[in-house]
């Protein structure tokens, strides 16, 4: 392993990182609560929160979490929305000596009680909007305590007005008991923190419970410890340095998190990386509602934006956008999903400001590699890997192939988890006997260092003997001018054994199926061209705004 990638670093970019510096992400946490106590570290709904306010706030949570008699290590759930009081539990949790267990507050019953169960949660946060999900199935769960938040307890004064119209004008809260509840302002205000002990957490202990899995089969929790995060909030401070240097004047750093902060990427990129920075983070409950994203963002100079393929996509296609601030912008950064080259080429065109494409994994904290941050063009890779991380492309015999060969994508690096939670069968799986985490991703790394996803194992197509990867296709038909979203599938085929099936969006209702034909013929050889198109008014997205491929094959939706 030469780390060929190395030679390809922007200046400045160090080979290594040290995370001995701070023996937990609550030294990481602490030290910014400290550096910059009368800053800004949040907004949300147009309520600010200071650093000083976080810091008495997440104690006098952790406090009372602690005299609930939870041992340490316990597991404590968090199921709420880009609110105030997320960040505000993270740090509490953390603070305690507790694990944190994200949860996705659109879960159903059922998979809300699979992700307690199976992480042993003992207590939860909730915001009351979701209630009646816990109230189903809370008996079945070793759940003992519960905190109840609302949409407005840390909005100050205009907080009952808020909790008014979304309980009785928008009907947002379906009726919930769970009897025992805690309220979540009560908690702090009842909290003593003259009895709060502070734990000694180490660097293996484990910091989150970080959920995977879901589409492909039972979720299982990737075991995130301390020094996992705090590897990677220190890769990605780093890996942004170049595009800081371009503005240096800056000031303090503005982050858009409109990915939910229960998504690794949102967590990491955004919510832990801005309280490392100094900076500060706008949180946004609802990121599909893009009108009410973007007026969020009206007289904002924000200078990071974590996000999407379909987020970006969507917000280029509102008229409003454009009229945003874009001057403090250095750089987007796109995960989750292939950044596609019209939605890269707009974004520049409309902002200024490149989008820069990662790939991680929840297993992997989750940023592996990304576009060098000082990159002013679209390469269609997923960049570099990340200071201190190793990626070998191997064959399905565990050896690495030559360059520009493809193979599954293999990780080492600090930001690694230690496997997953409780199951040693499930891990042995993905680990090889070198210490690599297999990604299930299939990948050429070129001589330059940067790796391009051809794509998922399970989801590539066999046509005729040759693999067709659905991120090509889609990323050529995306650039039809009457194309919003597209998704490639394959199906079955009895002269081809599988053809390709697409399933788009029109951004022109007038688009037919031929039109995409002939502009696929164009552009695709004869095996790669889609055999059948269906029309769409929407494709199923994960709540991050990954397109479900998988449902759409297996035809759920």
């Amino acid at each position: 392993m030469d780390r060929i990638w190395l030679k390809s670093y922007p200046p400045g970019v160090p080979a290594q990182i040290d995370t001995s510096i701070y023996p937990s992400l609550v030294e990481l946490l602490e030290e910014s609560f400290k550096i910059y106590s009368d800053r800004q570290v949040f907004t949300c709904m147009g309520k600010s929160l200071s650093y000083r306010q976080l810091d008495e706030a997440s104690l006098k949570l952790a406090a009372w979490l602690q005299s609930r008699g939870l041992q340490p290590g316990a597991r404590v759930a968090l199921m709420m929305p880009n609110v105030l009081q997320y960040p505000v539990a993270i740090a509490a949790v953390l603070r305690a000596g507790y694990t944190v267990v994200n949860v996705n507050p659109l879960y159903t019953p059922r998979e809300l009680e699979h992700q307690i169960k199976d992480s042993g949660a003992e207590a939860i946060v909730i915001l009351e909007n979701f209630a009646t999900t816990l109230q189903k199935v809370i008996g079945n769960t070793p759940i003992k305590h519960v905190v109840v938040a609302t949409m407005g307890d840390m909005l100050g004064i205009k907080g009952p007005l808020v909790n008014l119209v979304v309980r009785k004008v928008k009907k947002m809260v379906p009726a919930w008991s769970l009897p025992g509840h805690v309220r979540f302002n009560d908690a702090l205000a009842h909290a003593d923190t003259k009895h709060f002990k502070r734990p000694t957490i180490g660097p293996d202990a484990v910091a989150f419970l970080q959920y995977t899995g879901g589409t492909t089969g039972v979720a299982k929790g990737a075991t995130l410890l301390h020094r996992n995060i705090v590897a990677n909030v220190l890769q990605s401070d780093l890996w942004l340095q170049p595009a800081r240097e371009k503005k240096p004047d800056l000031g303090q750093f503005i982050c858009v998190i409109a990915l939910p902060l229960y998504h690794v990427f949102a967590l990491t990129a955004g919510g832990l990386l801005t309280i490392r920075t100094g900076g500060m983070g706008v949180l946004i409950p609802n990121p599909r509602d893009i009108p009410g994203l973007i007026k969020s963002l009206k007289g904002i100079k924000f200078t990071s934006f974590p996000g999407v393929n379909t987020l970006y996509n969507a917000l280029l296609n509102n008229p409003e956008f454009k009229n945003l601030d874009f001057s403090n912008l250095i750089a987007a950064s796109g995960g989750g999903m292939a950044v596609q080259e019209i939605v890269a080429r707009r974004w520049v065109e409309t902002t200024g400001s490149p989008l820069l494409e990662g790939y991680g994994l929840s297993e992997t904290s989750p940023v592996v590699s990304c576009t060098p941050a000082n990159s002013t063009r679209y390469s269609g890779t997923i960049g570099l890997p990340m200071p201190s991380t190793d990626v070998s492309i191997r064959d399905d015999d565990g050896n690495e192939v030559p360059l520009g060969q493809p193979g599954e994508i293999c990780i080492r690096g600090p930001q690694v988890m230690a496997g997953y939670w409780n199951r040693p069968d499930e891990t042995a799986k993905v680990m090889t006997p070198d210490g690599f985490l297999k990604s299930g991703d299939v990948g050429v790394m070129e001589a330059s260092g940067e790796i391009r996803i051809v794509d998922r194992k399970k989801d590539m197509i066999l046509v005729s003997g040759f693999n067709v990867y659905p991120n090509e296709v889609e990323d050529v038909v995306s650039q039809h001018p009457g194309v919003f979203e597209v998704a490639a599938v394959g199906i079955a085929d009895e002269n081809s054994g599988e053809a390709v099936k697409l399933f788009i969006v029109r951004k022109d209702e007038a688009l037919t199926e031929s039109e995409i034909i002939a502009f696929c013929k164009e552009r695709l050889t004869g095996y790669k061209r889609p055999r059948t198109i269906e029309f769409r008014t929407e494709l199923p997205k994960t709540t991050v705004g990954k397109i479900l491929r998988r449902e759409l094959r297996d035809g759920k939706v």
